[in-house]
């Protein structure tokens, strides 16, 4: 099942949790299956992450209640040190966590290109594919989105 993994991590930034991403995931290969034949270009990781999101618009008019459907998703953090002090895990989790709930606080279609773009460093023109927007909009967005959460980012450390 290729690019299961970037499939499920864009769902579950989605749709705010695990369980609903499952569902939307299945729901996208479901449909990658049924129109392989289809398929016509030369980069199946932006057809199939096209899927995903479209599966989860089409999940969201399903499923819209009044609950808040934009939750962090849980930070799956790994540190890069092999040997970290108890006191650099502590402080990995806490700036992971941080950063999930301010990602989470972000508009849908900001917090969509920020993890398209870092966290499945997808190119631009990869993004507009996905998200049909032209490549201008997705730049414009991902520099909104940057500035939102550098701006949430320093506001926080304010607060502690």
């Amino acid at each position: 099942m290729p690019h299961l993994d970037a499939a499920f991590n864009l769902a579950r930034w989605l749709t705010g949790n695990t369980a609903d991403a499952e569902d939307v995931v299945q729901d996208a290969y479901l449909r990658a299956f049924r129109y392989l034949d289809a398929f016509r270009g030369d980069n199946f990781r932006v057809w199939l992450l096209t899927i995903v999101r479209n599966s989860f618009l089409d999940w969201l008019k399903d499923n819209r209640s009044g609950r808040n459907l934009f939750q962090p998703a849980p930070a799956d953090l790994e540190s890069t040190d092999p040997n970290p002090t108890p006191e650099a895990m502590l402080l990995d989790r806490v700036d992971g966590e941080t950063l999930s709930i301010l990602m989470a606080r972000l508009p849908a279609e900001y917090r969509e290109v920020l993890i398209l773009r870092e966290i499945e460093d997808l190119s631009y023109k990869d993004i507009a594919a996905v998200t049909g927007l032209p490549a201008g909009t997705v730049m414009s967005r991902l520099s909104r989105a940057r500035l939102a959460l550098r701006k949430a980012w320093t506001e926080n450390e304010k607060k502690s």
